[in-house]
C-alpha cells in the first residue's frame, strides 16, 4: 500500500512502513510540508496513498468523505511522544485485515486501539 505522511507525523515512520513493504512518502519530501490540508488530499486522492496524519480535521467525514480516499489514518494520541506514535502504527500495521480494509475508510488508531469507520 502506498502511504502519504503527514507533516505532523514523525519522519521514522518511513523506515517502519518500508520494513513491512508498503511505499512510504512524507510531503516534506515533496514540497508539501507547509501545504493546506485541502492540497495534502488531493495529492494523497491523486496518487492513491492512505493518507496518515494527527489532524483532526481529516476526520470530518462531510469535508473529507472516506469514499473518495484510499484510506485516512487519524492517529489519536495522548502525548506528543515519537514512542506513543510510533506504538500506533506498529499498532496499525500488524492488523493486516485492517490496513487491507483501508481504502475508502477512515480509521482512528491509538498504541492499543484501532476504530474502523464502517463505509457510507
Amino acid at each position: 500500500m502506498r502511504f502519504l505522511i503527514d507533516a505532523c507525523l514523525p519522519r521514522d515512520f518511513m523506515p517502519v512502513l518500508e520494513s513491512c513493504g508498503h511505499v512510504a512518502i512524507d510531503v516534506r519530501d515533496i514540497g508539501m510540508g507547509g501545504a493546506r490540508d485541502a492540497d495534502i488530499a488531493d495529492h494523497a486522492r491523486a496518487n492513491r496513498c492512505c493518507l496518515l496524519t494527527e489532524d483532526w480535521g481529516f476526520a470530518d467525514i462531510r469535508v473529507y468523505p472516506p469514499a473518495q480516499y484510499h484510506g485516512i489514518v487519524v492517529f489519536e494520541l495522548s502525548d506528543n511522544s515519537i514512542d506513543q506514535k510510533l506504538a500506533a502504527l506498529r499498532n496499525l500495521l500488524g492488523r493486516g485485515d485492517i490496513v487491507e480494509a483501508l481504502p475508502g475508510r477512515l480509521a482512528i488508531v491509538t498504541p492499543t486501539r484501532i476504530r474502523l469507520r464502517l463505509p457510507l
